[in-house]
């Protein structure tokens, strides 16, 4: 199978951590970054007992590069043929490109250009979000995402 559009690959690693996410329910949250125009790594991730606040503070670290982020993301679903006020709280995975404005513009395109072979490999993402800036990636953001029937 041949490699994605920019010649990025995926390591071993962010796999493992985002199945760490999603099946084991190890970590809130894992940043990646881009490591020698090459491979997608690990940056760092989140404890479970991490709030979506506390990703956004980790997140501003970086107002000048791109980065990569899952998010298991808590969202209050209604229970179908239940009484009329009834929901239950399911995580839903994010999946957020974050290009922020001052980024390099070479960095952009690579993240960019990279994006979809990230999506290829992480199997199960509920929704997919590109942030420029933290209002686009604030949890008020995110929360009308999932609102929206997109």
């Amino acid at each position: 199978m041949p490699g994605p559009a920019s010649g990025v690959a995926v390591s071993g690693d962010a796999k493992t951590k985002y199945e760490e996410v999603k099946k084991e329910k190890k970590h809130r949250y894992v940043i990646y970054h881009i490591k020698d125009e090459k491979v997608i790594e690990v940056e760092s991730t989140g404890k479970r007992d991490a709030t979506y606040k506390d990703f956004l503070e980790e997140l501003s670290k970086f107002k000048s590069e791109c980065r990569y982020c899952v998010f298991d993301f808590p969202v209050h679903v209604e229970v179908q043929g239940s009484p009329d006020t009834n929901s239950m709280s399911v995580d839903r995975l994010i999946l957020m490109r974050w290009c922020p404005e001052n980024a390099k513009i070479k960095q952009k395109m690579l993240y960019s250009s990279s994006y979809e072979a990230l999506k290829r490999s992480l199997v199960g993402v509920y929704k997919y979000i590109q942030a420029c800036e933290f209002e686009e990636a604030s949890q008020a953001a995110i929360e009308d995402v999932f609102k929206s029937k997109k």
